[in-house]
């Protein structure tokens, strides 16, 4: 059986076995849909930038902070996690704390609140993005 994402986890359990096998069929043809926009429609338009310095060392200890958080999925914990490392950091406004987290690690101006982003895309996943984006990947592969 093909590994259900985590997010939806919650859903499956609550289903049962042959409702489950049902829906895997649908769940992979609406996942192919979903890569297939991506690609053609959101990809072109990923514009990543390498980290500055202060940036840089902010998302190095943003990654160090995530690791106490493994496994966690409490949005407003993890965005006030990113939060006070923005203001230790000392970003004015606050506000380009967050733009640059988009356009280093999402190739974008703007996304979601980034709490919202980890519980759902993995803080360990998170953490690896950010690991990923500071080796310059990212802007590498763009």
């Amino acid at each position: 059986m093909p590994r259900m994402p985590r997010c939806s986890g919650g859903l499956f359990r609550a289903t049962s076995k042959a409702r489950h096998q049902k829906l895997i069929p649908s769940l992979d043809r609406l996942a192919n849909y979903a890569v297939r926009y991506f690609n053609d429609k959101v990809k072109p338009t990923k514009i990543y930038r390498a980290p500055t310095d202060k940036e840089r060392t902010a998302l190095a200890d943003l990654a160090t902070a995530l690791a106490d958080k493994s496994g966690s999925t409490d949005a407003n914990d993890l965005q006030n996690l990113v939060f006070e490392i923005g203001k230790k950091h000392e970003f004015e406004p606050l506000r380009d704390w967050f733009k640059a987290i988009y356009q280093v690690l999402l190739g974008q101006d703007q996304g979601p609140r980034f709490g919202s982003f980890i519980a759902l895309y993995g803080v360990d996943e998170t953490r690896k993005l950010i690991e990923t984006a500071l080796a310059g990947d990212l802007v590498k592969a763009a």
